[in-house]
């Protein structure tokens, strides 16, 4: 799974991936020098842990990125920073039902967080990273669950679910795959704030939740979860926003 890529003024690299525990398998750029023939990758015998290159041209804005998801008449629904778990359905989400907001709505029940479709992504990044966002919630329906995920096969996810006509906060992870409720508290607000944050500083592999009541005050809920890579989702962790039915159909965040 690798390449080797020279530059117009002569340079030479290989291109490769790092395994890196719960971020993941990390794209790396190797200086590679050619000796009677051969590529000899490193300087050394080493990989250098920094390179000297131009900033980048590409056309994205960089591997990861944040959104208002406000969008103009000709931009693209969704820029290539973001990619869905599953393949989406389209009736099932937008950005331009309402300025400045991402709507998911819920079309069928799912049994499971991994089940459920259209959530939305991004990846991880070392060595450190957080995502937070917004989460209106007043159209949910009974047995519904929207919020905000640290995605891959031993899941975590900090979520407004809806039981028994009520709301609250709650805190799920999925060690070895099998999901648990860690902690809830009552929501009497139909906005909500969340966060994770992860940590992946020589390989300590940990993530945390919070919620904000008014975006200014982050408040800790639930213990710190364990991120470890596991083969059978093959990518490191994702963050993820999401909204899912168990129950009832029809509602949206």
């Amino acid at each position: 799974q690798g390449g080797l890529i020279d530059t117009p003024d002569g340079k030479w690299f290989s291109y490769l991936f790092k395994d890196s525990g719960g971020v993941g398998r990390i794209p790396y750029l190797v200086p590679v020098e050619w000796k009677e023939g051969w590529p000899i990758l490193g300087k050394n015998n080493k990989v250098p842990e920094y390179l000297d290159l131009p900033q980048s041209k590409g056309l994205i804005p960089g591997i990861v990125n944040s959104d208002d998801f406000t969008r103009k008449k000709n931009d693209p629904d969704l820029p290539l920073v973001w990619q869905w778990n599953h393949n989406p359905d389209n009736s099932l989400w937008s950005v331009r039902e309402r300025k400045g907001y991402l709507r998911l709505k819920t079309g069928r029940k799912d049994s499971s967080f991994v089940q459920a479709k259209n959530t939305l992504t991004q990846r991880t990044f070392g060595s450190e990273c957080s995502a937070s966002t917004l989460v209106e919630v007043s159209k949910m329906k009974e047995g519904d669950f929207a919020g905000l995920s640290l995605l891959q096969k031993e899941y975590g996810f900090i979520a407004v679910k809806v039981e028994n006509g009520t709301k609250k906060i709650v805190i799920l992870d999925a060690v070895k795959g099998n999901p648990r409720e860690v902690e809830s508290i009552s929501l009497v607000q139909d906005k909500i704030y969340f966060k994770a944050a992860c940590d992946f500083k020589d390989k300590a592999d940990t993530g945390r939740f919070f919620y904000s009541l008014d975006g200014e005050k982050w408040i800790s809920i639930g213990n710190a979860i364990k991120l470890p890579y596991t083969i059978p989702h093959f990518m490191g962790y994702r963050f993820g926003l999401f909204n899912y039915a168990t129950t009832n159909i029809g509602g949206y965040v």
